[in-house]
């Protein structure tokens, strides 16, 4: 808890402050996807639009952060920002007006996934393990995968499986399947240390 963790930090300056220095996580600030958002808006005018148009937020300007835009599969334009945990209870418990449209709000959690080794909490730029097929787990990429749905198997639940001998998953899906249940850990963990 809060108040554990500093009483730990202050116990380790009195003994060892010379030599070490505390610092308590911080915890991000959330992000939420505003879907389906009009095309006149932009990462620069985004804020403005949203006070002036839900006026039931009660928020300045400093506290609403846009961070990027995204499409989704239907070609519709999602807008991402950041904001602090009061705001977001605000805009959570009210649908959102920007311009001619009322928009869909929710938290949005990205987990970065690795397109060399399927693994989560990095890019394939940084990684340095073995190319792995996010379907079937074999050392090939997945343009080159032939295997049916029954033979799926997601390396992230296969690694969790050996390490937790007692508590296994199941592993009968893509490492990019939503439901995974290591996507849902990592998601989970992400969470808690989002301050929500």
């Amino acid at each position: 808890s809060k108040d554990e963790a500093e009483k730990i930090s202050a116990s380790i300056t009195e003994k060892c402050g010379e030599e070490l220095e505390t610092k308590a996580q911080q915890l991000r600030q959330p992000r939420l996807v505003i879907h389906n958002i009009p095309e006149e808006i932009t990462t620069e005018n985004a804020t403005k639009a949203i006070i002036e148009q839900n006026p039931e937020l009660q928020t300045e300007q400093a506290k609403i952060s846009p961070k990027f835009i995204f499409h989704s599969g239907r070609q519709n334009r999602n807008l991402v920002i950041e904001v602090n945990s009061e705001t977001r209870r605000l805009i959570l418990n009210n649908k959102m007006k920007i311009g001619w449209m009322i928009c869909n709000v929710q938290d949005y959690f990205r987990i970065n996934r690795c397109f060399k080794g399927s693994k989560f909490n990095h890019r394939h730029t940084e990684c340095r393990g073995e190319e792995t097929c996010p379907v079937c787990t074999g050392p090939h990429s997945l343009k080159d995968c032939k295997v049916s749905q029954a033979e799926y198997k997601c390396i992230n639940c296969v690694t969790y499986n050996k390490f937790n001998l007692r508590n296994t998953t199941c592993v009968n899906h893509t490492s990019i399947d939503r439901n995974c249940p290591s996507l849902q850990a990592a998601i989970k963990m992400q969470n808690q240390n989002t301050d929500n």
